[in-house]
């Protein structure tokens, strides 16, 4: 049978130089996965080997943790004014252009916003059920001298482990959302340089929040295995936000085109939610070390400032 005229034989003839290619920058966010699970996981096993007795409050903020936090506030401000914003705005405006929308609402910021307030609900509903619920002072003023009871000795209160361990559950699960979102950004990058931009920032804010996570639940009286879990659980939560965005990532059509750049704009939110009302107000609202802190804060911001000027 003769293959050499027609167009039909050779639409079925198979060429071996015919790879399927990879994703762009796949191998950089299996790097960064196996990195973003293995050192905030040691970051956060470290107390449980250096402590022998829970730290007191006073222990808990260390200078040297304060002023790394303040360099990864510079690395997060940076890659999410120069990064993630720019690339955030070219994407879904490009996304719009291939559905043929018109929009008289500025939709990119308010999707920027929704990621924003979605990272301060979450954060503001479990820090409330953290709060005790105590009788204001102002009610106590109102009632009558003879409508309050003598005080006499109270018992304690029934099951406060459990207590503690619903509190540090609701504190793990915020942090752990938290966490899924910040791998989403990761993973929806295409180049390899914007991955390692983005895997800088997460390790060293994940590194120092792993840290503190655990001293705030070695104080709470947790057992060091229920400790073990929770930093387990919270380390695996970027990992699995990388995941996400690459699938999502690898998507050509126009309409998951549209929905990376939505899931972008959202984790471009988290960025701004960490940078502005975790970091900086934590740490430049303490009163020691401010010039240092300051200095670390610029040099963060110069560091992704620099790596973004050569394009590495």
């Amino acid at each position: 049978m003769a293959w050499g005229s027609g167009s039909g034989p050779e639409e079925l003839a198979w060429s071996p130089g015919t790879v399927p290619r990879s994703p762009p920058g796949l191998e950089a966010k299996l790097g960064s996965l196996v990195l973003l699970l293995l050192l905030p996981l040691a970051c956060g096993l470290a107390p449980l080997c250096c402590f022998r007795q829970p730290p007191s409050s006073a222990d808990a903020r260390s200078p040297v943790l304060s002023l790394v936090s303040c360099f990864a506030g510079g690395v997060f401000l940076a890659t999410c004014l120069l990064d993630l914003l720019p690339d955030y705005l070219a994407s879904i405006s490009a996304a719009l252009d291939r559905l043929c929308v018109t929009l008289q609402f500025p939709l990119p910021e308010f999707i920027l916003a929704m990621g924003f307030f979605l990272v301060l609900v979450l954060e503001q509903v479990a820090l409330a059920q953290q709060e005790p619920s105590t009788v204001p002072e102002e009610t106590r003023a109102l009632l009558p001298t003879a409508s309050i009871p003598t005080p006499s000795p109270q018992p304690p209160p029934a099951l406060p482990g459990a207590r503690g361990a619903v509190r540090a559950g609701l504190l793990v699960l915020a942090l752990a959302l938290h966490a899924v979102l910040e791998g989403l950004a990761l993973g929806l990058q295409e180049a390899e340089g914007a991955v390692l931009r983005v895997c800088l920032a997460l390790l060293l804010h994940k590194c120092v929040v792993a840290f503190s996570l655990a001293l705030k639940l070695l104080r709470g009286r947790l057992r060091p295995p229920a400790v073990g879990a929770c930093l387990a659980l919270f380390a695996a939560m970027s990992p699995l936000g990388v995941g996400l965005g690459t699938a999502v990532a690898a998507g050509a059509g126009p309409r998951q085109q549209l929905c990376r750049g939505v899931l972008e704009g959202l984790a471009a939110g988290t960025f701004l939610y960490i940078t502005f009302l975790e970091i900086l107000p934590q740490e430049l609202g303490v009163p020691q070390h401010r010039v240092p802190k300051v200095i670390l804060l610029l040099a963060g911001f110069a560091l992704v400032t620099a790596i973004l000027f050569i394009k590495i």
